[in-house]
């Protein structure tokens, strides 16, 4: 029997207030039902920090994403409700991690790249069961998730974790003020690798 991990409530209902956002009740409902999730139809998990949203309830909510719109549509849909996601959790986070103290905006960008992603990762390492490490090249940042909540359980032929894209998406259009970076799965445990890893360039495309 493979262990058990969670999310606190509080991240729980960051994802499906994004995904409220960019589909709808309607919509939330009806990949909650596709993905068996009907208990938590109009009964969102609380602001509370308890460990209670299992990993297998997040990877349900994304395959049944993929089920409602396609594998294409489905991951188009996940990466904007990354990004709605990290915007929910800006409100929720933003003054406890620092990033919204105006010494840390005053940073340079690369500094404030570097930084964010390590402060981010901590968020994760300290209140949820995921595991995150950052690593650094020249100009890349490489955000390595293990116990992956995305992929729990799951197999797939390609990288299928397309929230934490979009998550990381908009941090890096937020901590960047407005610029856009080239953010891709590289490797998926899904597919048979050691860990997820998300490969950030630091020279931002616009």
């Amino acid at each position: 029997m493979s262990p058990q991990y969670y999310y606190p409530q509080k991240m729980g209902r960051l994802i499906l207030q994004g995904m409220e956002e960019v589909m709808g009740t309607s919509g939330v409902n009806t990949v909650l039902h596709l993905g068996s999730l009907d208990s938590i139809i109009e009964n969102y998990p609380t602001t509370s920090s308890e460990r209670t949203f299992s990993f297998e309830t997040v990877s349900a909510l994304q395959a049944s994403l993929e089920k409602v719109y396609g594998p294409r549509g489905g991951r188009g849909v996940a990466l904007r409700v990354g990004r709605s996601s990290f915007r929910y959790g800006l409100k929720e986070y933003g003054s406890m991690l620092g990033l919204t103290e105006m010494a840390f905006r005053l940073l340079p960008l690369p500094t404030k790249l570097r930084t964010g992603a390590r402060v981010f990762a901590d968020l994760f390492n300290k209140h949820s069961d995921q595991k995150v490490r950052v690593d650094e090249s020249e100009n890349k940042i490489y955000w390595i998730i293990e116990h992956c909540p995305l992929c729990w359980e799951r197999t797939a032929d390609e990288a299928i974790c397309h929230l934490a894209v979009g998550v990381l998406q908009e941090a890096l259009y937020w901590l960047s003020g407005g610029k856009v970076f080239s953010v891709e799965e590289t490797a998926c445990v899904a597919r048979g690798d050691e860990t997820c890893t998300i490969v950030i360039d630091q020279t931002p495309l616009s």
